[in-house]
């Protein structure tokens, strides 16, 4: 997740390893040995038939252009200077959502439009392609997967050829729910498109379609939401909702990449702090923004695994008074100018906390709620399969201290992740920041596969190890072909 897909920078390398593989000798600098893809899965690419599972594609937080329908303006996705800018009030309220349900905001209106497969930048005048998600859909292209956004956007001409891959672009702002309940949706619309061209092309009606489903990061979490729940709303009551596994009906394999199952600290310290994405180039985004933002709470990781410390004890990362006595986020005191900004119909300074305090409470809250359900034990029904892949080779925040005085937080200790998300909350394993540590994975979570990667964040989907791993999961790894009961 960099400015194209990730809310957080992943840690600089270090020169170990250069000056270590300078040190080996000659033989260091050949490129390592990758397996030809085309040659290994052609065969398998260029069947197309019933059988052959479609491919929704998800990606993370930022990884989805985000658009004002009523202006054409970009919000989020235009790095040229003509998106708007989060340090202007007009461009706050725009991308900001609004403190209350009553509040009219122009962020209310913003829009997905499109995901972010290659963004580009402007540095003195001079255009930069940085790929984001071009990786994945390079990847499914060698696997024979034409896919519909680059189709309609004549990128690619498929010729008279359906399309058996699609970008599921969503507002990641917003509540996991809203975007779970959304992807039912786009996998019933995209399953009568399927079925279709099943109809039309083979004479083969009424096929029970299912797709395959690659996430990176966030997008795991509201995938696995919708396998787990459909579109059922978290109860008000805070207890759990039903675990239907609606949609897994229609889902044959989950590859979950660098998803934060079980939280990360950079939720909360951009949450804390707010985010710099690269000024000049990308505005900085305060607090008083991203604390609108009920999608950055839910990826809060979970008080088992003590990961903020105050005088040795673990704080509730979900618990509003906490946030409120250490002045974290919107609950800062002296915000009042950017506060006013996003609420300048509120007319006094004591009534924009009072609300900023209560939206931040009620964020906190439906965290909490939204955990548990994403945290309960949960065997997959059958012919359904869950892939998990993760970087485990950077050193990635486990554990951080807070001063009870002032409020700042430091990083304190470190574990195996991928820069941005631990290993463990990949795995959902309940033994993350457990001392002393237990042999085996402790996980709610049951999955088929676990693929473990030395790549940062972003990187993990150009590995070629993944690359090669992912087309054979889709293409030629037999399937669990069980009846439902």
């Amino acid at each position: 997740m960099s400015s194209s897909g990730s809310a957080f920078a992943p840690p600089r390398r270090g020169v170990l390893a250069a000056l270590l593989g300078g040190a080996a000798g000659l033989p260091s600098c050949a490129p390592a040995p990758t397996a030809d893809l085309a040659l290994l899965y052609s065969p398998s690419a260029m069947h197309h038939g019933i059988d052959r599972n479609p491919v929704i594609v998800i990606p993370g937080l930022l990884g989805s252009r985000l658009k004002d329908p009523a202006s054409g303006r970009i919000v989020w996705g235009a790095f040229d200077g003509n998106a708007a800018d989060p340090s202007t009030q007009d461009g706050a309220r725009l991308v900001a959502l609004p403190f209350t349900d009553m509040m009219s905001t122009p962020g209310a209106a913003v829009r997905p439009d499109g995901v972010l497969d290659r963004v580009r930048i402007r540095v003195a005048g001079i255009p930069i392609a940085l790929q984001a998600y071009a990786e994945i859909l390079s990847t499914l292209g060698v696997g024979g997967y034409r896919d519909e956004a680059l189709g309609l956007g004549g990128q690619v001409d498929y010729g008279r050829e359906h399309f058996t891959c699609f970008q599921f672009a969503y507002d990641w702002r917003q509540d996991n729910v809203v975007n779970a309940r959304r992807l039912v949706e786009f996998i019933r619309e995209k399953r009568a498109y399927v079925q279709g061209e099943y109809a039309r092309r083979y004479g083969a009606r009424d096929v029970d379609v299912k797709f395959d489903i690659v996430a990176h990061s966030m997008g795991g979490i509201v995938a696995r939401y919708a396998l787990m729940y459909g579109g059922a709303e978290l109860p008000a009551d805070g207890s759990l909702p039903p675990l239907t596994w609606e949609g897994a009906r229609h889902v044959g394999r989950l590859i979950q990449v660098g998803t934060p199952n079980g939280g990360s600290l950079d939720a909360f310290r951009v949450l804390v702090d707010g985010r710099d994405f690269g000024t000049p180039i990308v505005p900085r985004y305060s607090p008083s923004i991203l604390g609108t933002f009920p999608s950055l709470y839910q990826l809060l990781p979970r008080q088992r695994a003590r990961p903020v410390v105050a005088d040795g004890v673990a704080i509730d990362l979900h618990d509003p008074a906490a946030w409120q006595r250490m002045g974290w986020g919107i609950a800062k005191p002296g915000i009042d100018e950017d506060l006013a900004a996003l609420m300048p119909t509120v007319g006094s300074a004591e009534e924009r906390r009072s609300i900023a305090i209560g939206l931040q409470a009620r964020l906190l809250r439906r965290a909490k709620a939204f955990a548990a359900a994403m945290d309960r034990p949960a065997p997959l029904p059958p012919g359904t399969e869950l892939m998990l892949v993760a970087g485990d080779a950077m050193p990635t925040t486990e554990r951080m201290s807070a001063d009870p005085a002032t409020g700042r937080i430091t990083p304190t200790r470190t574990g195996p992740g991928d820069g941005v998300v631990l290993r463990d909350s990949v795995m959902l394993d309940f033994r993350q920041g457990q001392d002393p540590r237990g042999p085996a994975v402790d996980s709610p979570m049951e999955q088929r596969r676990a693929l473990f990667l030395p790549r940062e964040h972003l990187e993990l989907t150009r590995d070629p190890t993944f690359r090669n791993n992912v087309l054979y999961w889709l293409l030629e790894e037999p399937r669990q072909r069980m009846a439902r009961a």
